[in-house]
């Protein structure tokens, strides 16, 4: 957001860069404060460069791909520091923030819907239109994939219009296309394809698969699934899937451990950049010999078996069966046994550990750690805590009841996980220094 002051009055600008000129409209209007959107620029500043791809005016993916990425960057470290200041959180030692290894071309995972620019209008297939949820366009030329991705929405798009197959459509909830979701190791280079349709029709889809195995895709094709899916949401659920292809899981290598993925699995978007999070993770953790660690919202598992070298034992405690049970198997296949993953809530399930902590890790999702939970960690009192977050603002809000339960940030650095969008991971290290509670 970009601020500026009208007779008084804050008005917030989304996509607006600090210094230019614009003519902008106000959308709403509070007591101290409105909002608006862009209708032109009239003075850009410096640092506002024109876009290197041909979605950018109507896609609303890559907010800040107009920024060059140092100024993105710069602008990521502001908003993070500002927000842990706000919160009373200082006295740390800041590490910078680490570039992601591929600006463009980085993201391991996309999820594609099928839809149409405007009501009648043909099927398209690819993200929603800048401000008009019920509209898709066609994102065969982003940037922030490679190439294989825009060969298979192509070929994906190009086959199913051939054909006359109709999308689903969100406001009567009829059709059959809903979503194309693909998912690609960069170590390893396999792709998975997964076909979102609804129930309402039966199709042949082996000629798809023929389609797509017929691609001279950079990357292999390790599996084509279909998933069926009669949610009235718009969300991606695998209610049920078939394996059309190959397997259902592709396998990718980070800092020399292989986790296999699976289609519904959480594993970070930014492969080569997820090692940079998980090495600074490691850095921060220090000598975990003979420790016990607690890896709380740990996914599949990864930073648990990142930590688990040295330590006597990791306990790694996450909500969704599903990735336990994959953290499980990719613990095994890398031949780690001093780690227990536990399926349940977090705040549930701290109780039930009889080994109390030497470190514990938190990697919530957005919303942060909830105050159920927090209070368990604070009142395992143990005197390592690092917290990596996707969220600044429900970090700084975390950070602030751990302050106040006798907690000092030690050391901060960010993650660039996401380039040309506003999103940021920030790893932090609080050690215990008073004897609160």
């Amino acid at each position: 957001m970009g601020l500026a002051r009208v007779d008084g009055r804050t008005v917030e600008i989304k996509n607006a860069l600090a210094g230019e000129k614009a003519r902008v409209r106000i959308n709403k209007i509070r007591k101290n404060r409105a909002e608006g959107t862009i209708l032109s620029i009239l003075e850009p500043v410096v640092e506002r460069a024109e876009p290197i791809c041909p979605h950018d005016s109507d896609c609303g993916g890559c907010a800040f791909l107009r920024i060059p990425y140092d100024i993105q960057l710069k602008q990521k470290e502001r908003e993070v520091l500002k927000l842990l200041e706000q919160s009373g959180i200082k006295g740390f030692s800041y590490g910078g923030i680490a570039e992601s290894p591929l600006m463009y071309a980085y993201r391991n995972k996309m999820e594609f819907t099928f839809g149409n620019l405007e009501k009648g209008g043909e099927m398209t297939l690819g993200l929603h239109h800048t401000g008009k949820f019920y509209s898709v366009i066609t994102t065969d030329r982003c940037r922030i994939v490679d190439e294989d991705f825009n060969m298979v929405l192509k070929a994906t798009l190009a086959f199913f219009k051939e054909r006359g197959i109709p999308h689903y459509n969100k406001l009567n909830h009829e059709g059959y296309l809903r979503h194309l979701v693909i998912r690609k190791s960069f170590r390893r280079k396999e792709l998975l394809v997964n076909l979102v349709t609804t129930s309402q029709m039966e199709y042949d889809l082996s000629p798809f698969v023929e389609r797509l195995l017929e691609l001279n895709t950079g990357s292999k094709i390790a599996g084509v699934l279909h998933t069926r899916n009669d949610s009235m949401g718009d969300a991606v659920i695998g209610e049920k899937y078939d394996i059309l292809y190959g397997r259902d899981y592709i396998v990718e290598e980070i800092l020399g451990l292989t986790f296999e993925i699976s289609a519904f699995s959480f594993f970070q978007t930014n492969s080569l950049a997820a090692e940079v999070l998980y090495s600074t993770v490691r850095e921060y953790l220090g000598d975990t010999g003979g420790k016990v660690v607690y890896d709380l919202y740990c996914g599949t598992g990864v930073i648990a078996q990142v930590a688990a070298e040295g330590a006597k034992h990791v306990y790694g405690v996450e909500l969704v069966e599903d990735a336990v049970m994959a953290a499980r198997k990719n613990a095994a296949a890398n031949g780690i046994r001093n780690v227990t993953f536990i399926a349940g809530d977090v705040g549930e399930k701290l109780r039930e550990i009889e080994e109390k902590p030497d470190i514990v890790i938190v990697d919530p999702p957005r919303p942060g750690v909830s105050s159920k939970a927090l209070r368990q960690i604070i009142d395992c009192r143990v005197p390592t805590i690092v917290y990596v977050s996707c969220n600044p603002k429900s970090l700084a809000e975390n950070l602030k009841e751990l302050a106040a339960a006798g907690y000092q940030a030690q050391r901060v650095k960010l993650v660039d996980m996401f380039p040309h969008t506003p999103h940021v991971e920030t790893v932090v290290l609080m050690s215990k220094v008073k004897n609160q509670v």
